[in-house]
């Protein structure tokens, strides 16, 4: 049986892993912030905590700012793009559009742009909901600087989120006839699907073949992963998922993840952007995919 402590912070334990996943940006961090939260909870004097919600998510949001930092500092010698970590999500990933909307991987591309308190107080007021003077008092700033903060990462955002949010259900058909196509090596229909400007960012962090620099322009994407075909292990499967609130496609050996392809589409239903992570270590928030 839990103790008091103990089911407190379990009750919390869904808001903080998704406030710590969205400013640190990974899912390791994210759990490792929630463990520290945990840490800080435990030795605390609970009866002197009026407000345990707002304790709480004040606890996560300092210690993933910090870890965001820290994070910040190592990409510096990262070897080729930085993307952040998928995560499985079930297809009701959020309650409402902004929470779904702040999980995707396109949007936490965007938010990686903004400093470490641009994001917090992003996610925490446009996100979940959090008024700026409460933000203000989880940041320990000032009313008048958060909403300085929050309206120069609301601007930067929408001058970089994404134009176009097509169908989910084009979007995972055209997921499957990309990655048909890449597995035949088939250039033709690489070309057909593939919308003249797009961009490959592929994350193997040195770890796993890609190319170190993104790579811009159908022809080249398209011939790129014609010619890699040749190099799929033999006994690959994929499958379909819900990755970041997103349709995208797992790659499995032997069931375990070893490549997530996400895509975005544009107004007339083909691919603008290409975003692949195969670096392992990023990949434990898909290793249920084989399941």
């Amino acid at each position: 049986m839990l103790d008091d402590a103990t089911k407190v912070f379990e009750d919390h334990r869904e808001l903080l892993v998704a406030v710590a996943y969205r400013v640190a940006g990974t899912v390791t961090d994210a759990e490792d912030v929630v463990q520290d939260a945990w840490l800080r909870w435990k030795d605390v004097d609970q009866a002197t905590v009026t407000d345990v919600r707002g304790f709480l998510v004040t606890v996560t949001t300092r210690l993933a700012i910090d870890r965001s930092r820290r994070s910040r500092a190592r990409r510096e010698s990262y070897v080729g793009p930085w993307l952040p970590e998928p995560l499985l999500t079930a297809p009701d990933v959020a309650d409402t559009a902004a929470l779904a909307d702040s999980v995707s991987l396109a949007m936490l591309v965007v938010l990686e742009t903004l400093s470490p308190l641009e994001r917090a107080v992003f996610v925490l007021h446009e996100a979940f909901g959090f008024g700026y003077p409460e933000v203000a008092a989880i940041l320990g700033r000032s009313a008048p600087a958060v909403r300085q903060l929050g309206h120069r990462a609301r601007e930067h955002v929408r001058a970089r989120r994404p134009r176009f949010e097509p169908d989910p259900g084009v979007r995972r058909a055209v997921t499957e006839r990309f990655l048909t196509a890449c597995l035949d090596g088939d250039l033709a229909t690489l070309m057909a699907v593939l919308a003249p400007e797009v961009t490959l960012w592929a994350d193997g962090g040195g770890r796993a073949p890609g190319p170190r620099r993104p790579v811009h322009g159908a022809d080249r994407v398209a011939r790129l992963f014609a010619a890699t075909s040749r190099g799929i292990p033999a006994g690959t499967t994929t499958r379909l998922v819900q990755v970041n609130g997103d349709p995208a496609a797992v790659a499995l050996l032997d069931g375990v993840p070893y490549a997530v392809f996400v895509l975005e589409l544009t107004p007339d239903d083909r691919v603008t952007s290409i975003r692949v992570i195969a670096n392992p270590a990023k990949l434990t928030g898909v290793a249920t995919a084989a399941g």
